[in-house]
């Protein structure tokens, strides 16, 4: 006898006929096809086995009638097979094919930020209060001399009461910086990827908070154009929507290396996302699958990488280009690397980084978390005397203002957010963005899905999420004693480790809690 599927359905739809007003609300809603309408009951008969749970129907039900609970399904215990192995040798004996999740690691493994505790301020050193002094959050992402050169005239400061400082002059000749008003920048998100109303309301957001966000790999859509102030643009293995309009578009523009998602392959993003407007973007035939090379073909060395570098450079009149790599075992000589070759910033991506379409494999066992990326490069570049060559910025993992903060201190200028830019949009967190079916309009092409997301509303919805983290910030800043967002940076001395073993705590070089 042959079986269709051993496979349960993951989550259970319930509605409760008492409460159910009829409407078919539940039906329009959801983007998987989960409910068909029963005509001679009058009512939606869910199919469970395409729920992804999530919650369009939940958030929208007018008789708050539906809940979505998780299918449990008995297996015997077995600290070897668990019961997501068992179903994924299911999912492979039926399909034969590679399993893809979205978004980041999901895995039980150690959450370093968790276990890391602040500094305060107490009697001989006092505390700042944000509300009522000033808090510098700015910060500049660039490329630092070595030392400055400053001319003061004496001259024409006699009989006045200016001091030397006001007429002091800047001799040292600067490279461009990127002005960031608030810690906190947008990562990289490709249109096709997500909805062109999600680049939207992000780039909206980035003008109105004075930071920056990201193209991710599919180009700049002629929407944006108004924002490209405020916009990274960046330049990645398959090279989609990249001519030199594009890249003189952006404020600075990024080499796209690894994704701490997926380490060491290339991007695929399929046909069916691939609509008009995708096609025109990014510069590809309409319906065709997106295929990224895991490597770029023009670098095989450090020294390739220096050659696109200041080719860039000198397409753009010489704007800031950063570096974006995976966190990865060797993430620190590499990063030595990147800055040797000419890079402003390093844009480090640890492995709980999100994605919208990653194998599961390579999702769950490779890579390292942030928080060990960033203190080992901060301190191999300063043990090399570089660090001043270029900005770290962290991201894959940052889910908190108090994230923002312990990675600062750890080493990083600035952090990058986009899982929870997404979640601030309504992503539900289902994991199943290659699909195309995201029913909040994020993760998706679909015009009757996409159309959800009013992008103005979105900008709303972020600009206040990190102005309640700046917010954040600037009372633990005060708490420590510090005036200044850049007099934080690797100020490893005001953290302390609780619960983390001695060799986790040598390798971020913080000191057990107590000591």
């Amino acid at each position: 006898m042959a079986y269709t599927t051993f496979l349960p359905p993951e989550f259970r739809v319930v509605i409760d006929k008492e409460a159910c007003l009829q409407c078919g609300r539940c039906v329009q809603q959801c983007g998987w096809s989960v409910y068909t309408w029963d005509e001679a009951e009058r009512r939606p008969r869910p199919d469970h086995s395409k729920c992804s749970a999530c919650h369009r129907c939940v958030t929208f039900c007018p008789g708050s009638a539906i809940t979505v609970k998780h299918n449990e399904l008995a297996f015997k215990r077995s600290d070897s097979m668990s019961p997501d192995l068992i179903k994924a040798v299911w999912k492979q004996a039926e399909t034969g094919g590679v399993l893809l999740t979205g978004m980041g690691n999901d895995k039980p493994y150690l959450r370093i930020f968790d276990h890391l505790l602040l500094d305060a301020c107490q009697v001989t050193n006092p505390s700042i209060d944000p509300l009522r002094e000033p808090m510098e959050m700015r910060t500049f992402l660039g490329r630092k001399p070595d030392s400055l050169e400053v001319s003061t005239s004496g001259s024409s400061l006699r009989g006045t009461s200016v001091s030397p400082a006001a007429s002091a002059r800047l001799l040292t000749e600067l490279d461009r910086q990127l002005q960031l008003e608030t810690p906190i920048m947008f990562g990289g998100m490709s249109y096709g990827s997500v909805s062109l109303n999600v680049h939207r309301a992000l780039a909206m957001a980035a003008a109105e908070l004075g930071t920056f966000m990201n193209t991710g790999e599919g180009g700049l859509h002629a929407d944006l154009e108004p924002y490209q102030d405020h916009i990274i643009v960046q330049c990645a293995s398959g090279r989609f929507g990249v001519d030199t309009s594009y890249l003189q578009a952006g404020a600075a523009v990024e080499i796209k290396i690894g994704q701490g998602a997926k380490p060491g392959i290339g991007g695929h993003l399929p046909g069916e996302k691939i609509d008009y407007q995708v096609s025109i973007t990014r510069m590809i035939p309409q319906g065709t699958d997106a295929l990224s090379p895991a490597p770029h073909h023009d670098i095989y060395s450090i020294e390739d990488l220096r050659q696109l570098i200041y080719a860039l450079k000198e397409a753009t009149g010489y704007k800031p280009v950063s570096v974006k790599i995976a966190a990865v075992h060797n993430v620190a000589a590499i990063a030595s690397g990147v800055v040797r070759a000419g890079a402003d910033i390093v844009y480090l991506d640890g492995f709980r980084g999100g994605t919208g379409a990653s194998p599961t494999i390579i999702r769950d066992h490779v890579g390292l978390p942030i928080e060990i990326a960033v203190a080992t490069v901060d301190q191999r570049l300063r043990d090399e005397g570089i660090r001043n060559r270029a900005s770290i910025v962290a991201a894959g993992g940052i889910r908190s203002s108090a994230d923002v903060v312990k990675a600062i201190a750890l080493g990083a200028d600035a952090c990058a957010i986009g899982t929870v830019a997404l979640v601030a949009l309504g992503c539900h967190v289902c994991q199943k963005c290659h699909t195309g079916c995201c029913s909040w309009g994020i993760c998706t092409q679909r015009p009757e899905l996409t159309r959800r997301l009013d992008p103005e509303w979105g900008a709303s919805q972020v600009v206040n999420l990190v102005r309640a983290w700046t917010h954040e910030i600037a009372e633990v800043l005060g708490a420590l004693g510090v005036n200044a967002i850049e007099s934080l940076r690797g100020s490893r001395e005001r953290l302390r480790g609780l619960g983390l073993d001695q060799t986790v705590l040598d390798v971020l070089g913080v000191k057990a809690a107590g000591s």
